[in-house]
C-alpha cells in the first residue's frame, strides 16, 4: 500500500495535476478535505471507492483511514507544501512504517496571481515573495515571524488564512508598506464564484467587509501588483550573450 498526498489545487476541479488525477482514478480509498476539495474531483474516483471526508475527523481518525492497508489518495487543497497539516500526518505514518508519496498541486497564491494577471516578482520592484499567515485560534506564529517584522523588507507578501483578521493585518503592515501600497484579495481563486478585490492598504479592509469575504481567500500586498515602469529582465535581453549560454 502507499498513501499519496495530493495537492488538489485551489478549488477548480481542472487545476489538479495530471499525475494527481491519474492516482485518484485508481486509488480504492480517497480521504479528502471536504469543504475545500471540489466535489467534481470525487467523480474521478473508481467505482466502489471508499470516500472519506476528513473535515470533522481527528488526526488519529485520519491516520487510521490512511493506514488501511490499501492505496489511499489523500486530497489536500492547494499545494501540500504550505499550511496543509501534511507534516503531522507523515510523522505518524513514519512511526507506523506506512509508505507515502507527495504529489504537488497548484497553490492558492499562484492561482490568485494568475487571476490577477500579475507576476509577483518584478525586476527592480520586488524579487522576494513572503508566504505567511497571522495568529488567531490556530497555532501561534513563531518568534520573529510577526507581520511587522516580516514587512520590514517590503517584499511582496501573500497572507493565507488571514482575511478574517484583515483589520489587524492592515494595522501591522501600514508602518512598513504605507497606506497607498497596492493590495488585492482573491477569494475562491480559479473557481466560477471567484471574487477579486483591488485597492490599497488603507482601504482594503472596508472592501472585504462590504464583499462579505470571510474565508477561502488570500491577501496579496506589494508594489508588484501595479508596477508598470520597470527594467526588462536579463533573460530576454538583446545584450545577453546567448552563444556561450551565459546566465
Amino acid at each position: 500500500m502507499t498513501v499519496y498526498f495530493i495537492g488538489a489545487g485551489p478549488g477548480a476541479a481542472d487545476l489538479i495535476t495530471v499525475r494527481g488525477l491519474r492516482i485518484l482514478q485508481k486509488a480504492p480509498v480517497c480521504v479528502y478535505a471536504g469543504s475545500l476539495v471540489p466535489r467534481e474531483l470525487l467523480d474521478a474516483c473508481p467505482p466502489g471507492a471508499r470516500l472519506v471526508d476528513s473535515a470533522d475527523l481527528t488526526l488519529d481518525q485520519i491516520v487510521e483511514e490512511l493506514a488501511c492497508g490499501r492505496d489511499v489518495a489523500r486530497l489536500h487543497s492547494g499545494d501540500t507544501s504550505i499550511f496543509s497539516a501534511m507534516a503531522e500526518q507523515m510523522r505518524r505514518l513514519d512511526e507506523l512504517g506506512v509508505p507515502y508519496e507527495v504529489v504537488p498541486g497548484v497553490p492558492a497564491f499562484a492561482a490568485a496571481a494568475a487571476s490577477l494577471r500579475r507576476e509577483l516578482t518584478v525586476p527592480g520592484v520586488a524579487q522576494t515573495v513572503i508566504l505567511t499567515r497571522t495568529s488567531a485560534r490556530a497555532t501561534p506564529m513563531p518568534p520573529g515571524e510577526d507581520l511587522a517584522t516580516l514587512g520590514a523588507s517590503r517584499a511582496t507578501m501573500v497572507l493565507h488564512l488571514a482575511v478574517q483578521r484583515v483589520d489587524a493585518v492592515v494595522a501591522e503592515l501600514l508602518p512598513n508598506y504605507g497606506g497607498d501600497c497596492p493590495v488585492a484579495v482573491v477569494a475562491y481563486a480559479g473557481r466560477e464564484d471567484e471574487v477579486i478585490l483591488r485597492g490599497t492598504l488603507s482601504g482594503i479592509a472596508e472592501q472585504v467587509r462590504e464583499a462579505g469575504i470571510r474565508r477561502t481567500a488570500v491577501i496579496v500586498v506589494g508594489r508588484a501588483l501595479t508596477a508598470s515602469q520597470f527594467p526588462g529582465s536579463h533573460l530576454y535581453s538583446a545584450e545577453r550573450d546567448r552563444a556561450c549560454g551565459a546566465s
